[in-house]
């Protein structure tokens, strides 16, 4: 049954995780090729003076791909259950809710994790060739508070989509928009390397939000 949930998922969003993929890998391959024409025209050297100097990135166009890929994943995955009215008969399937909703919510994560670990591979391959790996590493790690945005932005998406009334769905909504403003509160190359695992706990804890919309739902909570 978990099987036949995760392939209903993959029906609903497989053009879209496809198109999400060439946008984010295709903004890379962008962002690096002007990366490596600077080095053409300047030296590598003049590349790592100015990442040191300066705490230049030369991949901040890049910040808030994964939030769009992944509010974009949760609308995708979490409205059709609401205006096709799919979930009431999702919920009535010989498998308890919570298991249900717990497959929703895995098939979301493995495949942003699929697509953000795309991007951070393809950024290592081309960084790596042309920085030292302690440059790399500090891309890298900026890099990955952006994509557990991403992943924050789905589950907070979901939680949005999956309420039954527009009233809670908008105060959800300005919850949610401060939330994700903790994600881009610093600017600052590797500024949240302490708080990787807080922030990993606050997109744990984040998903529990989903069942509460969820039951308020099986309630039969309207406008």
């Amino acid at each position: 049954m978990i099987k036949a949930i995760f392939y209903k998922e993959w029906i609903k969003t497989r053009w879209m995780i496809v198109v999400s993929f060439l946008i984010a890998s295709g903004f890379l391959f962008y962002l690096l090729l002007n990366l490596f024409r600077v080095i053409d025209l300047k030296g590598a050297v003049h590349i790592w003076d100015v990442m040191i100097q300066r705490d230049a990135l030369f991949v901040d166009l890049f910040k808030y791909v994964p939030l769009f890929i992944g509010v974009i994943l949760g609308i995708t995955q979490y409205t059709p259950e609401m205006y096709h009215k799919c979930l009431k008969l999702t919920l009535h399937l010989p498998v308890s809710s919570t298991r249900i909703v717990m497959a929703m919510l895995g098939f979301g994560y493995t495949i942003l994790l699929f697509l953000f670990g795309s991007c951070m591979m393809i950024l290592y391959l081309g960084l790596s060739s042309i920085l030292p790996l302690e440059l790399t590493r500090h891309i890298l790690l900026t890099a990955s508070v952006w994509c557990l945005a991403g992943l924050a932005g789905y589950v907070l998406t979901a939680w949005i989509t999956l309420e039954p009334t527009w009233k809670r769905r908008i105060l959800n909504g300005i919850a949610c928009f401060f939330l994700i403003r903790i994600f881009f509160l610093e600017s600052a190359g590797e500024a949240y390397n302490h708080f990787l695992p807080t922030l990993i706990f606050f997109i744990l804890c984040s998903s529990s939000f989903i069942f509460l919309s969820v039951s308020r739902f099986k309630e039969g909570k309207q406008d």
